[in-house]
């Protein structure tokens, strides 16, 4: 089986000690908030620590599904393992929902059978150090994520701040008990937690399911992708149509029909396709191209055309 290039076998290292550093930041703020729900007996504590579960159980897939990703094409998986980053944010996804489950049926029972809460303070401080490192890593995850192009990562650093928010809404919560003294805050707190992990699961799911789908590029890939083909266009005297797009998490496949002059031999057409091939991965970082070579004038077989940018003539 074919290794990975230098530069992808680096930045799949980099890849994997983010995961590694969500971790071991999970596990440390499940110490902490757990600690926190056990001295004071909050519900609102303790749904704070059961999202931060979650995190971890996440991370811990999210990692698995790194490393199969970065596995090179076989026989069986000709275009990659890329698609295993979708697999992890739907397995995150999921997790989302039954904490968030979880959350709301605790929040109900103590809604009904209310219980007083104790040592507030202590609660508080060790959630605030929880809430400043999640901080810490799920930006770093998010920006991590953007640049390498990394489903996996940015969804695990979108659920971390997630958590933050949770974690600044209970000690809010929490503050309020302690400065009023009333325990129902408690319960209503745990509620609009799991309300908002419900909503950020969904979301989650729905975004790893259409990417699934094999969504085109994003806006700013393809206006990169238009302009060289634009420019190539003009330079070369061809015509490009049926330009296609997919995103497979860090991976980007492009198909497209070039139109050339009759009287091109196949070895000038070839190498012009592969100039194409060679200048539309300059423009994306990284992309695989499939290159259709047609006469002018012959009507195009090879797929639909869609929006402004895939036109019939470029």
């Amino acid at each position: 089986m074919p290794e990975l290039p230098p530069s992808l076998q680096k930045e799949q290292k980099i890849l994997e000690r983010f995961m590694w550093l969500s971790i071991a930041v999970s596990l440390l703020t499940i110490v902490l908030k757990m600690v926190a729900a056990w001295v004071t007996g909050s519900v609102g504590f303790m749904s704070d620590a059961i999202e931060t579960v979650i995190n971890f159980v996440a991370a811990v897939v999210g990692l698995w599904a790194l490393k199969l990703s970065a596995k090179p094409a076989d026989a069986n998986h000709n275009f990659g393992h890329s698609k295993a980053e979708y697999f992890s944010a739907q397995v995150e996804g999921s997790l989302i929902l039954v904490a968030a489950v979880a959350i709301i049926y605790t929040g109900v029972e103590r809604l009904i059978t209310p219980q007083p809460v104790e040592q507030l303070g202590v609660g508080l401080l060790f959630s605030v150090i929880a809430a400043v490192l999640n901080a810490a890593a799920g930006y770093a995850l998010v920006r991590g994520g953007k640049r390498y192009r990394s489903a996996t990562l940015e969804a695990d650093g979108k659920h971390l701040l997630t958590d933050v928010w949770t974690t600044v809404g209970v000690i809010v919560g929490m503050a309020l008990v302690a400065l009023t003294g009333w325990q129902v805050l408690d319960p209503i707190v745990a509620l609009l937690v799991g309300a908002n992990i419900l909503f950020t699961g969904y979301k989650l799911l729905r975004s790893a399911i259409l990417s699934l789908l094999s969504e085109a590029l994003p806006a700013e890939e393809l206006a990169k992708l238009n302009a060289f083909l634009d420019a190539f266009a003009e330079q070369n005297g061809v015509a490009f149509t049926s330009v296609r797009t997919a995103a497979f998490g860090r991976e980007r496949l492009i198909s497209l029909v070039m139109q050339v002059p009759g009287e091109w031999t196949v070895s000038y057409a070839h190498a012009h396709a592969d100039e194409i091939e060679s200048g539309i991965a300059n423009s994306l970082g990284a992309a695989e191209t499939i290159v259709h070579v047609e006469p002018f004038g012959y009507t195009t077989r090879t797929g639909p055309i869609f929006g402004d940018s895939l036109t019939n003539s470029r």
